[in-house]
């Protein structure tokens, strides 16, 4: 059984072995697919896979088969050959991942697997996903990653066959993203003193330093990492609030002349945000302009939302600024100000995206992602913004997974469950339908406030992820039917890939009750 569940699957009598005389065979274009299939096998199976032109597994790419779209692929999976085909090589990678599921689970160990047969059942499968944008936004501001976490992040989305990771590179806490004309930002802003123990307001502190950022070549290095595996990379640098790390390195940009602001030690919303003066726009447009260098993703995400609007209208210059265009209150300088950075990125020939956390006027231009509710999504989407969702009650996993006491600090006011996950709905039923065709797709938000590590990472992730990827590609899948069963024989691959996972459910389980196995990893053995 495959995770995310298949348009179509169906098996076919027999088996076919890969052994040490298998060959494959790539067509014009194929040849990055079939790099990647050797390159993913080889450390368990220590199989070669040379390419040969009379090869049993047939790589091919046929413009024919526009049926399939960009990303859908065609599998027969016979006795005596394997062929594998689609219009564009983003389907042939998806199609990949489906060969290695199809395989034993040892084949996703990174280490020698002996004593296996690497065989797969005969199948014929055609496969095309629902959305064109299923992604993981992964906060790497709060809780510094190192980028052999993200390149592992990468071969974990396409495994599942999503296509975006979505990082959040700057915000109050840290910045990450290395700018060569402000080298203060990750020399400054890159390091705070300390962090908050609990919620926001908790009062209590760990008086530990936290400091990383990433160097353009690490960033590049994994832009073409992610690009080999059909994952594009879209950099979020959060402006005009959940700045106040830019602010610490770089204090003018601010609304108090000769202020002095550290990196932000607390969790929540800072209240302090950038000015609106023209060499804030230099400032932005500067930033933006060494990010687009390093990421080609059409899309960049500037954040937008959670813009306490005190300092604007507390200051004279931002008063002032409100009046000279003609805006009714200070607050509006937000949609003039999202306005100017974004006609940025389309002069640059990007499309702008943000956050929407209201049904406010955003700049048509924008692409949003409403994370309160999906009826802001309908809102935006009536406005005539392509949307993508990203509801928190059912794609924020830094939510508690289970009321369990041990369960990892998390977000306060409820749980997000596996059933939650799976039962989001990305186009509700009863939106009409030029909404429903606004929406792109839809994606999973990990906030890091309370996860320090790799492991807590994975552990809040997974199985959860799954669940999202599942609904992103076939929406049809049923939960009983298709997703448990399949999902129970996933954690075989799972434990292979060596994730530190919730425990999966079984059906014979109540909910929120642990079940007992080697492979999974329990809540009380992650930090909180």
């Amino acid at each position: 059984m495959i995770i995310p569940h298949p348009s179509h699957l169906a098996r076919i009598p027999g088996h076919f072995t890969f052994d040490a005389t298998t060959c494959v065979r790539a067509s014009d274009g194929a040849q990055g697919a079939a790099d990647l299939l050797r390159t993913l096998l080889a450390p368990a199976t220590g199989l070669p896979l040379r390419p040969s032109p009379t090869g049993r597994v047939v790589l091919a790419l046929d413009p024919e088969l526009g049926g399939l779209g960009a990303e859908g692929y065609g599998l027969t999976v016979g006795p005596d050959a394997v062929l594998l085909r689609a219009a564009r090589p983003a389907g042939l990678l998806h199609g990949v991942q489906t060969i290695r599921q199809l395989l034993p689970a040892q084949a996703l160990s990174e280490r020698p697997e002996s004593g296996v047969a690497w065989r797969m059942p005969c199948v014929q499968v055609t496969d095309v996903p629902r959305f064109g944008w299923r992604g993981m936004m992964l906060d790497v501001a709060r809780h510094f990653q190192p980028v052999s976490f993200l390149r592992r992040f990468v071969d974990l989305l396409a495994f599942h066959k999503l296509n975006v990771l979505h990082l959040h590179l700057t915000d109050d806490q840290g910045w990450r993203m290395p700018v060569a004309a402000y080298p203060r930002l990750t020399e400054v802003g890159g390091a705070r003193s300390r962090s908050m123990i609990g919620r926001s307001g908790s009062g209590r502190f760990d008086d530990l330093p936290h400091a990383g950022a990433y160097t353009a070549a690490e960033l590049r290095s994994l832009v073409a990492y992610a690009a080999e595996r059909g994952v594009t990379v879209v950099p979020e640098i959060e402006m005009p609030g959940h700045t106040r790390a830019a602010l610490a390195a770089y204090p003018h940009l601010g609304n108090v002349p000769g202020r002095e602001l550290d990196v932000w030690t607390e969790w929540g919303v800072c209240r302090n945000i950038l000015g609106v003066h023209d060499e804030v726009l230099d400032f932005c447009r500067t930033v933006l302009g060494e990010v687009l260098d390093v990421f080609p993703s059409s899309y960049v995400h500037i954040g937008g939302d959670e813009c306490p609007v005190t300092e604007w209208e507390e200051s004279p210059a931002a008063r002032r600024r409100a009046a000279e265009l003609g805006l009714a209150a200070p607050k509006d300088l937000r949609g003039w100000f999202l306005g100017r950075i974004g006609d940025f990125l389309i002069e640059a020939g990007r499309r702008p995206l943000c956050w929407a956390e209201d049904s406010g006027t955003l700049p048509p231009e924008f692409t949003v992602m409403p994370w309160r509710d999906t009826d802001h999504g309908l809102a935006a989407a009536r406005r005539g913004h392509d949307v993508i969702m990203a509801p928190h009650r059912s794609t924020y996993l830094d939510y508690p997974q289970t009321e369990q006491p041990g369960e990892p600090l998390g977000q306060a006011g409820g749980i997000v469950d596996l059933r939650a996950v799976h039962g989001g709905e990305t186009v509700p039923a009863d939106w009409e339908p030029a909404a429903a065709a606004r929406v792109l797709g839809t994606q999973a938000q990990l906030w890091s406030e309370f996860v320090p590590t790799a492991e807590h990472a994975e552990y809040l992730v997974f199985p959860r992820l799954c669940a999202l990827a599942d609904r992103a590609w076939n929406p049809a899948g049923d939960w009983s039917t298709d997703f448990l069963p399949a999902l129970l024989r996933h954690e075989d691959r799972l434990a292979a890939l060596g994730i530190a996972h919730r425990t999966i459910p079984h059906p014979a389980v109540p909910p929120h009750t642990p079940r007992a196995t080697s492979r999974t990893t329990s809540p009380r053995t992650i930090s909180q």
